[in-house]
């Protein structure tokens, strides 16, 4: 009998051991959930990055310019921006404030063939709201001599230094990148090279 005892007790001090090992695996977890809910909710959802496509469209005969921001992002940066809180999903004038924000922010010098340069003078088509993004909308007829593209693309990034920006160049089926980081604020692409 004694014996049958003590490997009842010797279950009982196993199942007690591993009960509380599993108590404090299931506070730790705990703890790290709780840590991860208590970030700033502003930082969690930031996504301090934007895509700006520029497509040489041969069908309207224009360069189409794109900049897609986290409409999150947006309305965050544009209450910095403008001291005031703006409602970019519900609010058209918020909207083209923040379009003229990014417009003069953004800028295209092409290099023609025979080395000669200009600046690209884009006109405003319009801006959007689709689903969690801003679309902000430039074009300007396109030219066949460009041979490379210099841009200037500071969207954000006054406002945050961490900001990256992103503008992919869509010409004659191929896709050239340009990432916007760190102390990057001119960049140059050679279209066909």
């Amino acid at each position: 009998m004694k014996t049958a005892r003590t490997k009842e007790q010797s279950s009982s001090v196993i199942a007690a051991a591993l009960l509380g090992t599993a108590r404090r695996a299931a506070l730790r977890l705990g703890g790290i959930l709780l840590f991860l809910l208590l970030l700033s909710p502003s930082e969690a959802h930031q996504q301090k990055n934007a895509v700006t496509r520029i497509v040489f469209n041969k069908n309207t005969g224009n360069i189409e310019v794109m900049h897609r921001f986290s409409i999150h992002d947006a309305e965050h940066a544009a209450g910095l921006i403008f001291g005031e809180r703006q409602m970019l999903a519900e609010s058209s004038e918020s909207r083209e404030l923040f379009s003229s924000y990014v417009i003069n922010r953004f800028s295209i010098e092409a290099t023609l063939r025979g080395a000669d340069s200009k600046m690209l003078g884009l006109s405003y088509v319009g801006e959007e709201v689709d689903g969690q993004f801003l679309w902000v909308y430039q074009e300007i007829p396109e030219q066949d001599d460009i041979t490379a593209l210099t841009i200037v693309n500071l969207t954000l990034r006054d406002v945050w230094p961490d900001q990256s920006n992103l503008v992919n160049i869509e010409r004659d089926g191929r896709i050239y990148s340009l990432t916007f980081d760190g102390a990057a604020e001119v960049l140059t692409v050679e279209l066909g090279a």
